[in-house]
């Protein structure tokens, strides 16, 4: 019987094979890359990858496309695990070598899976990504753009974003409403912002852009004493108008209030 795509896991199986090669070209897997992919589904990406690589570790949460895979791949440097990826240990599978991650994401799931990745980084070369456009637009904005805010600022200081190309809706089974993006993040050797310093400047971002229509000034009223920074930036702009580099160096003389 063929496996139907099943709404809550936000599936839609990639079918276009023009759109497999580009990716496949993409990823430019080599015999000596340890690939780990989320959500392989039919195997379709899968059944490319696996012969270039050295190693490929699957991820499904799907538990009746489990046999399929199985049987599909029985190859000794194949190891599939039935996990959900936002609850996986990803650097439990590195050992020497970095990890390769590639994935069709679940639009409901690719913000706060990629935040998950972004906390194992340390482990991860690089994570070539098939997403919602919408959702690699916000990756790769930069200040100015309508679709910057912390996800952008987050996802940039840890890692280079490069869009690599638009994925129509025809490319899958089911057809998804939405246009789809394929998307390369390299984490930095040398994020910009330090895990000591990581905190406050989270801290500070998520106030920064919890009401995009209002001003730094009044975002950020609540959580620093801000004539700390009176004199270094002008507190009436939007948050959409500051740069990385802006709100690194405003994380850097924010003085926190503490709770009474």
């Amino acid at each position: 019987m063929a496996h139907l795509a099943k709404k809550r896991f936000g599936q839609n199986f990639l079918t276009s094979m023009p759109i497999i090669d580009q990716i496949v070209a993409a990823v430019n897997a080599n015999d000596t890359d340890h690939l780990v992919e989320i959500g392989p589904g039919k195997g379709a990406i899968t059944e490319r990858l696996l012969p270039a690589c050295k190693k490929l570790d699957a991820i499904e949460l799907d538990r009746d496309l489990l046999p399929l895979l199985e049987n599909r791949f029985a190859a000794k440097n194949f190891q599939l695990h039935a996990s959900d990826a936002l609850k996986f240990n990803f650097c439990q599978l590195s050992d020497t070598q970095r990890l390769r991650i590639v994935g069709n994401l679940p639009y409901n799931i690719s913000t706060p899976l990629i935040f998950h990745l972004l906390d194992q980084k340390k482990c991860i070369g690089d994570m070539h990504f098939m997403l919602q456009k919408e959702v690699v637009d916000r990756l790769a904005a930069i200040s100015g753009n309508k679709c910057y805010g912390r996800l952008s600022v987050v996802t940039q200081t840890y890692c280079e974003v490069t869009p690599l190309f638009e994925i129509p809706p025809d490319s899958f089974d089911p057809a998804p409403k939405v246009m789809s993006a394929f998307v390369r993040l390299v984490p930095r050797d040398t994020p910009l912002v330090s895990q000591n310093d990581w905190n406050q400047f989270d801290q500070i971002l998520t106030a920064a852009f919890a009401q995009r229509r209002k001003t730094l000034r009044n975002n950020l009223k609540k959580t620093v004493h801000l004539e700390s920074l009176e004199d270094a930036f002008d507190l009436t702009r939007r948050a959409e108008t500051f740069s990385i580099e802006e709100f690194i160096h405003l994380s850097q003389l924010a003085v926190l209030k503490t709770e009474s």
